[in-house]
């Protein structure tokens, strides 16, 4: 399953095409449920298959201080499987999770003596095995150890995988972002039943089994990820840097010290908040009958009750930025300099514009590559690599440029190389064939991905989570309308002033 610890590379997915790529529009047709739950559908004859997904309109910007992570963390618990589903004797299997849960609450008490001692400074690290493994908190240890092996002699490892996979299913997989929290799989077309029925059935009556074994997972993930990479844990500083205010802050896979401690009472009712119908869009791409499919989706997504209030909205803006932002480190790395600047939320007019700024900076006739890495008076560039990317996320926005130095080049100058590029952009109108070729390849990029019915239902799946699915239909049009005044007029206004922008310089660590 996909985690969002590093997504973004999914913002490009939010696709704008020019003039060849702007007949083909996608023929979606809208409903919704008597529970409130919406329906994308997009029959296409082209391949004998359906591809089928939802998206769940919550991601780790719906969190707060405490269950940082509970978003990723519940994507791997619903593939947990159901009363049917995952277990041998279902009877017990849910008098083995009432049982786990009392002795995790008398887990917690010790836990929070464990806190006490630490704020005193009795005690150095709470997680350390000699000090869990001693007196009361190691015997309660114990006793759940127990109980979870007694569980795994009843459990059915991945049955909803092997259901599906039985029946010809593939692809089967999730993600979760800052916004949103996507599942999908494809499946034969004459297997349209039991993808509602499956689906369903997870979203009725989801059994949480094995949640702490998987909440460890996810923490063992975060350190695959984050803690074990040269630059993870200086990422994750440099986010929360650079949003003050904004839930945006915390790394969408949780602060560790979340990890360990959420609870399946909080997940439990973070489910119900947030899994309702109501905040649930399901979609269908591919070779079915418009008719049957909304007949099944009344039979068996009809059966999720509605939640009686919606979800809470995120409320909180990040501020307007007073001053530069900057970072020193040293890391496992060779030295390089990482920009921030805070720019526009998913569908804001600028979010266009800005998108043309990156790919004019990237690849290798983009500005980065031919001011920073090609040789210029017989001298190498500054740069081995450069890359430029403008994520419009559903509240706020960010465009990023990373550059890594060539040996022998210190940071700072790349820095002030990087600056002098966009001043270029914001003084020199863009010739018109550098821009047209930028377009181009949005066209090409677009036109590739409605090639087949995944691609196009993970398009429908993001925009869908980030507030509109007709960007994918919008968006080329936009895209096409950008002028070289426009690109002017963005680099100007949001990545040439200090007070806007963070900056990361890395220094290589010594002995690395």
């Amino acid at each position: 399953m996909t985690t969002g610890t590093h997504l973004r590379a999914l913002a490009l997915l939010v696709l704008c095409a020019s003039p060849p790529a702007l007949a083909q529009q996608v023929q979606v047709r809208e409903h919704t449920l008597k529970n409130g739950m919406r329906l994308l559908l997009l029959p296409r004859r082209d391949e004998p298959t359906i591809s089928g997904g939802w998206v769940a309109h919550v991601g780790s910007a719906n969190e707060r201080p405490g269950i940082t992570g509970i978003s990723h963390l519940f994507e791997h618990m619903m593939f947990k499987g159901t009363p049917v589903l995952g277990t041998k004797d279902p009877k017990k299997d849910q008098q083995l999770i009432a049982e786990q849960e009392r002795i995790r609450d008398l887990i917690r008490a010790e836990e929070r003596k464990l806190r006490e001692a630490l704020r005193r400074g009795e005690i150095d690290d709470i997680t350390r095995p000699e000090v869990r493994q001693q007196g009361r908190l190691g015997e309660l240890e114990r006793q759940f150890d127990k109980l979870v092996q007694a569980q795994r002699e009843i459990l059915v490892k991945n049955e909803f995988d092997a259901v599906y996979t039985r029946h010809g299913g593939t692809g089967m997989n999730a993600f979760t972002t800052h916004d949103l929290t996507a599942y999908f799989i494809t499946v034969p077309k004459n297997k349209l039943e039991l993808w509602f029925w499956m689906e369903s059935e997870r979203l009725l009556r989801p059994v949480f089994r094995e949640f702490y074994a998987e909440r460890d997972v996810v923490h063992e993930e975060r350190r695959m990820r984050t803690e074990s990479t040269p630059l993870g844990k200086f990422d994750e500083a440099f986010e929360a840097l650079f949003w003050d205010a904004h839930p945006y802050g915390w790394p969408v896979v949780g602060w560790a010290s979340d990890l360990a401690a959420i609870t399946k009472a909080q997940a439990d009712e973070y489910y119900a908040t947030y899994y309702a119908p109501g905040n649930l869009t399901a979609i269908l791409v591919g070779d079915f009958d418009e008719k049957q499919a909304l007949s099944l989706a009344e039979r068996y997504f009809g059966r999720l009750r509605p939640s009686k209030s919606p979800p809470p909205d995120v409320v909180t803006l990040e501020p307007r930025q007073v001053a530069e932002k900057r970072m020193i480190a040293e890391a496992e790395v060779n030295p390089q300099v990482d920009i921030l600047w805070h720019t526009v939320p998913f569908g804001h007019k600028d979010s266009y514009p800005l998108q043309v700024v990156a790919e004019l900076l990237n690849d290798r006739t983009g500005r980065l590559h031919k001011a920073l890495i090609l040789p210029r008076g017989g001298q190498p560039g500054q740069a081995v690599k450069a890359v430029a990317q403008q994520e419009s996320r559903k509240y706020a926005g960010l465009f990023n440029i990373t550059a890594e130095c060539r040996e022998g080049v210190r940071p700072e100058d790349l820095e002030k190389s990087i600056y002098a590029v966009l001043d270029r952009l914001a003084t020199e109108p863009v010739p018109a064939e550098e821009l047209q070729k930028v377009k181009n390849g949005f066209a090409a990029n677009a036109f590739r991905r409605l090639s087949s019915n995944m691609p196009i239902l993970f398009q429908l799946l993001v925009n869908e989570g980030l507030g509109n699915w007709r960007e994918i239909n919008e968006g080329p049009r936009k895209i096409q309308a950008v002028t070289a005044a426009d690109v002017q007029r963005v680099v100007t206004k949001y990545l040439l002033p200090r007070t806007n922008r963070a900056v990361a310089i890395y220094y290589r660590k010594q002995g690395a």
